[in-house]
């Protein structure tokens, strides 16, 4: 009989899964914590009276959104002890999100947990105020200044210029090439003189504590990262990794 249950609410689940992913992995930044609050909802969604669900896609993302926003209760408390900043996961979605940028991701961070709903709820997944109310438990009027606010901040956060795909990964490209074979030419060529770089061990790996600011200091420690895997005979990256390290670099092209 459970078994049964769980293939009928996975039936009406599953094919909304991405979607649902979709708006917790920017809600949290966190891949396994996206996961976890899915595999929540999931079990929440089984114990539902589904036959009185009359829209299941918005009551689920109400559910997701909900988790979410208790989850970042608790996220906020562990980051204030996390050792080094904090980066979101890097993600690569098939679907190619244009919306989905590092950037982006950070400049969500800084804001609370409800203006960050609002914000994601109404400008990215164009949800309406009624809608964005019903799933915050705010009054739509107030959705609506929690999403000016937000909208604001993250405004303020956009780069100067937009780099596009291409350009990402052959910024990605020389990375590697120069952090592998240490030839520095052709991503010294790419960088800005105010790049930054910004590094997340969470404690577990090596990374720099703070933010690497200006372009003599980064190609430093891009030297360094080539005499390191020269040492350790490490491989040549992956396509996919490539895509991922485009995502992450937040440095500005030269043009």
């Amino acid at each position: 009989m459970a078994g049964i249950m769980r293939e009928d609410a996975a039936a009406s689940f599953d094919p909304l899964r991405p979607k649902l992913t979709r708006v917790a992995y920017r809600m949290l930044g966190s891949v396994a914590d996206a996961e976890d609050v899915l595999q929540e909802a999931f079990i929440r969604w089984m114990g539902t009276d589904r036959s009185e669900v009359r829209e299941p896609e918005a009551f689920l993302r109400r559910t997701v959104t909900r988790l979410c926003l208790d989850q970042l209760k608790s996220a906020r408390r562990q980051r204030e002890t996390y050792v080094g900043p904090w980066l979101p996961d890097p993600v690569v979605e098939e679907e190619g999100e244009e919306d989905l940028t590092l950037l982006l991701m950070l400049a969500l961070e800084r804001l609370s947990p409800l203006d960050r709903a609002a914000f994601l709820l109404h400008d990215v997944f164009r949800l309406g105020f009624k809608e964005v109310g019903a799933t915050s438990r705010r009054d739509p009027a107030a959705c609506r200044q929690l999403a000016a606010r937000a909208r604001l901040h993250v405004r303020e956060a956009r780069p100067r210029f937009q780099v596009d795909k291409q350009r990402g990964l052959e910024l990605a490209e020389a990375f590697f090439t120069a952090s592998r074979n240490g030839d520095m030419k052709a991503l010294a060529a790419m960088l800005a003189a105010d790049v930054s770089v910004h590094a997340d061990g969470g404690g577990k790996r090596p990374a720099a504590m703070r933010p690497i600011f200006g372009f003599d200091a980064v190609m430093k420690v891009h030297q360094s990262l080539a005499d390191h895997f020269r040492k350790n005979n490490s491989e040549a990256c992956s396509c996919r990794s490539c895509q991922r390290i485009a995502r992450l670099y937040n440095a500005g092209g030269r043009r």
